[in-house]
């Protein structure tokens, strides 16, 4: 299989953080957030990167757990205190790579290919997704927030 041959069968379409996705679950149940807003309780997607794509930076106000489905390993990059946190989702959990990986409620992350090929994974998201909680990472506030991980906001943010 081809990333164009799962990017055709799944029914995948750009997204706008990087990549390709496809919503596959939204909870009829709902909740009411701290802030007041409606949200499903859960969500799911298909996520593909191909080769260079990259997921830029971004935060949500969720958890979002990643789970690897098939392809190559896909990095996710986490900017935490300090140094940026790496976590590797793939097939080889010998070599460290995960099956899946948490991304906590508010964190700003990254995603990309260890190697040429593509990365099929899902994502579920609990409260569930909206874009209305989506922030996409501005290059210039992140350099301020984070000097000591300048190389990685310049390689995972547009200007």
């Amino acid at each position: 299989m081809t990333a164009s041959d799962i990017i055709r069968d799944l029914q995948l379409l750009p997204h706008p953080e990087g990549g390709y996705y496809r919503e596959t679950y939204r909870s009829a149940h709902t909740l009411t957030t701290t802030e007041g807003h409606t949200r499903s309780v859960s969500t799911a997607i298909y996520y593909l990167l191909e080769n260079e794509d990259k997921s830029h930076f971004h935060r949500i106000k969720s958890d979002e757990l990643w789970f690897f489905h098939q392809g190559q390993a896909l990095e996710i990059i986490l900017l935490t205190p300090g140094q940026p946190t790496r976590l590797t989702l793939g097939p080889d959990f010998a070599a460290g790579e995960l099956p899946q990986a948490v991304v906590p409620a508010g964190v700003w992350f990254a995603a990309q290919l260890k190697r040429p090929g593509y990365g099929l994974v899902s994502c579920t998201v609990a409260p569930g997704f909206d874009f209305a909680d989506f922030e996409l990472a501005e290059r210039a506030a992140l350099l301020r927030e984070f000097p000591q991980a300048a190389e990685v906001v310049e390689r995972f943010t547009r200007l």
